[in-house]
Order: C-alpha cells, then structure tokens, then sequence
C-alpha cells in the first residue's frame, strides 16, 4: 500500500507578481516501509515536496494522497487529525515550544492525542535516550546546542509512533558521529515497526543508508535508485 502518493504535483510560488516553479509536475509513490531520501540540491523542491507530502502545503494542479486519503478533498480539520495521527515531522528549523523543556517538548504530541501523563512521561524519557539526551530532560531549548535541540525535535517526531516520518534534513546541525547514531535509531524503529521514513536531504550519509534515493531538480525527479 502507498501511504504517500503523488500525481502530476505542481507548486508555483506567487513572489511579489514573480512565479516561482517549485515543482512542475512530480510523480511519485511510497509504500508503507520505505527508508527513502529525497536528494537534490538547494532550491530543487525537496522540502516543498515534503511539506505537501505533510499536509502542510497544498498543491497548485495535482493530488497528494496520504494513507489512501486525497488531501485535497480533505478539511482543515481532517487534515489537522491527519497530520496528528499519522504524521511525524523533523524540521531543519527544529520548531521546539522555547517555554517548555526538552521533555515537555517531545510530550507535547502525546498530549495532543490524549496519551496519559505517566505513560507519556515514561515515553518521552525513551525517547530522549533514544538520541542521547538522558539527563538534559529538564533543559529548554536556549539552554541547548543546535545539534541537541536538533535531537529533541527528532525524539518528538519518533514518541508518537506515527506511521510516516518526514525528515527534513535531519543531519544538518549534527556531527558526523551523532548523525550516524540518529540514523541507526531511525532504521531500527523503521525495521521494528514498519515506519515509513523519508528525508530531504543533500547529505552523502542519509543517501548512503537510504534504501531508495529519489534525485530531484529544479522541481522535476531526474532518476531514482534502489537498493
């Protein structure tokens, strides 16, 4: 089953009466499993395909289908639910509560869904050791670096358990070593659970752990592998 799938996405951009063509008519499907990297360099539609594959963007011509749903014919509220329960989203920009902790941070979701305090407590300690911030659950983000803000915003996105991960490019703030780790969380919980993962990314690292890599350029897929 494709739990994302594209038909003819187009996404122009209006920029002060210049149009922006982000993306020109891009086909793709992912199935449920997938551990799949979105690569191309900066400004080919990368993160704007993962933003619509998100259900935070609409498309300007095409569909975008989530877990066998058309966005498109979906309201604010159905899509909001979507994005809750199904979706797990990594930003470059980490988008953390800067008044809440880390572990309140990676709670925060759980709340959303009505997951008790105690069990969502006991979660997002996981998590948080998951990546490698045992001991910093009471730090808020001001207090942190860039890579363990970084990983606070990858705990949240992996303590609800959603069935698709969004990445974009998750590696960008983190070290060598701390990305590896990170990736390796990711395959685990991809192998364990069955999670579809996909990342935007220009990373030789992600790619290289990818298990199909989709090329895109100047908002079109110029080829793809698999492995």
């Amino acid at each position: 089953m494709n739990v994302v799938e594209a038909k003819g996405v187009v996404k122009d951009y209006d920029l002060g009466g210049i149009t922006v063509n982000a993306l020109r008519g891009v086909d793709a499907a992912f199935e449920r499993g997938e551990f799949a990297a979105i690569a191309g360099p900066s400004g080919s539609g990368k993160s704007t395909f993962l933003h619509i594959a998100g259900c935070l963007d609409t498309v300007t011509a095409g569909s975008i289908a989530v877990s066998g749903l058309d966005a498109g014919a979906l309201s604010k509220k159905r899509l909001a639910l979507l994005r809750r329960e199904k979706i797990g989203f990594i930003f470059q920009a980490y988008n953390l509560i800067p008044v809440l902790s880390s572990l309140e941070n990676v709670s925060f979701p759980l709340t959303l869904l009505g997951v008790g305090k105690a069990e969502a407590r006991e979660r997002s300690l996981e998590a948080l050791r998951g990546v490698g911030l045992e001991g910093m659950e009471n730090r808020r983000p001001k207090e942190m670096s860039g890579g363990q803000q970084q990983r606070v915003a990858i705990a949240r996105a992996l303590v609800k358990r959603p069935a698709i991960i969004l990445a974009d490019e998750p590696t960008a703030n983190l070290d060598s070593r701390t990305g590896r780790e990170i990736l390796q969380t990711m395959l685990a919980l991809n192998r364990s659970e069955g999670t579809t993962f996909i990342f935007s990314t220009h990373d030789p690292m992600v790619m290289d752990v990818a298990r199909r890599v989709v090329h895109i350029r100047d908002g079109l897929i110029e080829r793809e592998e698999r492995k």
